[in-house]
């Protein structure tokens, strides 16, 4: 980055910060036409250190950062939620923060290129958090230092920083491929084969399929294309009978996963909302393209799941009931799935 576009981009943020500090740092970008990634790396050496650690050992070391406000965004939805990370386990390229009910994450390592700390000094005191980045400079997953007894761990990352810029590649545009008309052979019975969801990734790879064009193609056997309006009627009728849900939202190198019973949802500014205690989800649900109910055979009987699209086809959402493994899916979450309106034309 060149010393006059640093520059401008210094002088950008901190005229939109003096009048409103509270501004989300995706938005400013957004004004500035650059990535979030950018932004923040033109703040380095004063307010921003690079983490020069590998992303397996900077998520071994999130444990450790006690009370946290952590956030992952899709396209249209953002989650966030308060609590501890657990200890990492998992393999070499990703990551697994498993604490059903908590902070329950799942980080895939390739997709982390710029891991950073940030200060930002509010009206409210200084914020502290650390932030990482993709390889185009989009938001993976952040975590907002919460009051408490944790300020040792920060401190020492900070100590360990340094100035060293990363090197973004810009923005990967969508690709323009025309989606399949029928479906490739054997694609019906591999999904009836399924044993396990997480099969589900491999189904896909080996037939070169996205999610959203396997779940069009299967229309009418393993899914039901939905109506714009379904998944605030679900939200709403989920809370009204206090079932317990499994909301996903996922950046490119991390899936965010907040368990439980939601609170009726909001809508302000046109964006709908759940405002736990625990946790808030954010969804501007006004730009989803595609919403599926959609069927996945396994041990258990079958897991059945909300899926919702943007307009280029990329995952915003997932919901599903809550489950152990052993046990049936809930009777009541497949009845209220029953309950949303399908909608005509997939296309």
């Amino acid at each position: 980055m060149s010393d006059d576009k640093r520059n401008a981009i210094l002088e950008a943020l901190y005229a939109i910060r003096d009048t409103a500090p509270y501004t989300p740092a995706i938005s400013i970008a957004g004004r500035l036409d650059i990535s979030e990634g950018e932004l923040q790396a033109a703040r380095l050496g004063q307010d921003v250190i690079t983490l020069p650690h590998s992303p397996q050992d900077i998520a071994a070391r999130l444990h450790a950062l006690g009370q946290v406000k952590a956030l992952t965004r899709s396209t249209l939805a953002v989650l966030e939620q308060k609590g501890e990370y657990p200890s990492l386990s998992g393999g070499g390229q990703a990551g697994l923060l498993l604490d059903p009910g908590g902070l329950d994450l799942r980080l895939i390592f390739a997709h982390w290129h710029w891991c950073c700390l940030i200060r930002d000094s509010l009206p409210d005191g200084e914020r502290l958090s650390l932030q990482v980045f993709d390889q185009h400079g989009r938001a993976v997953h952040k975590a907002f230092r919460l009051e408490g007894d944790s300020t040792s761990a920060w401190q020492a990352l900070w100590q360990e920083g340094n100035h060293h810029p990363p090197c973004f590649t810009g923005e990967q545009l969508p690709q323009s491929t025309s989606s399949p008309t029928s479906p490739p052979q054997g694609l019906a019975e591999e999904w009836a084969g399924l044993t396990d969801v997480h099969q589900f990734f491999g189904l896909l790879r080996r037939h070169k399929l996205s999610r959203r064009d396997a779940n069009a193609l299967m229309e009418g056997h393993f899914t039901r294309a939905l109506t714009k309006h379904s998944i605030e009627h679900l939200l709403e009728r989920a809370a009204a009978t206090a079932q317990s849900l499994m909301l996903f939202v996922a950046s490119p190198g991390c899936v965010q996963i907040r368990t439980g019973c939601i609170p009726v949802p909001e809508r302000k500014r046109g964006w709908l909302n759940l405002f736990a205690e625990d946790a808030t989800l954010h969804l501007d649900d006004a730009n989803i393209a595609q919403t599926w109910a959609v069927f996945k055979p396994n041990r258990d009987g079958g897991a059945t799941s909300l899926e919702a699209f943007d307009a280029n086809g990329e995952l915003v959402l997932q919901i599903f009931s809550e489950r152990r493994e052993g046990s049936p899916e809930s009777t009541a979450w497949r009845n209220l799935l029953d309950t949303l309106s399908h909608r005509e034309s997939a296309a």
